[in-house]
């Protein structure tokens, strides 16, 4: 079965996200969103296809690429480990999760996980 390409009730339809065309989700241009004033960091460690390796994982961040990367780079500082930036989450090598928790709280955001 293929994918709804248009319908008579929404116009265009997204294959990749099944959003009207118009207002569709995954085509929008998120690399430069406003950083809001209370922002809501979630953690998580994962080790699933990292080679055993741990990675703790900020997600649910702003897509602002300078807030991103200057974010990264603080973190990987202060928990004096590498890192990296993909999509709208800061991965960081090993389980950082109780530092990272007072580090974000310090910077204003609301923390969860």
């Amino acid at each position: 079965m293929s994918p709804l390409v248009f319908s008579t009730e929404r116009g265009r339809i997204c294959a990749r996200c099944g959003w009207p065309a118009d207002n569709c989700r995954c085509s929008r241009k998120d690399s430069d969103a406003t950083v809001p004033e209370c922002v809501v960091a979630k953690l998580r460690v994962e080790k699933a296809g990292r080679g055993g390796k741990t990675v703790t994982v900020v997600y649910d961040l702003p897509r602002n690429a300078p807030f991103l990367k200057d974010l990264c780079a603080d973190l990987k500082r202060a928990c004096g480990t590498g890192g990296t930036v993909e999509g709208d989450t800061v991965e960081l090598q090993g389980d950082h999760r109780d530092r990272l928790r007072e580090l974000l709280r310090k910077r204003g955001f609301q923390v969860k996980g």
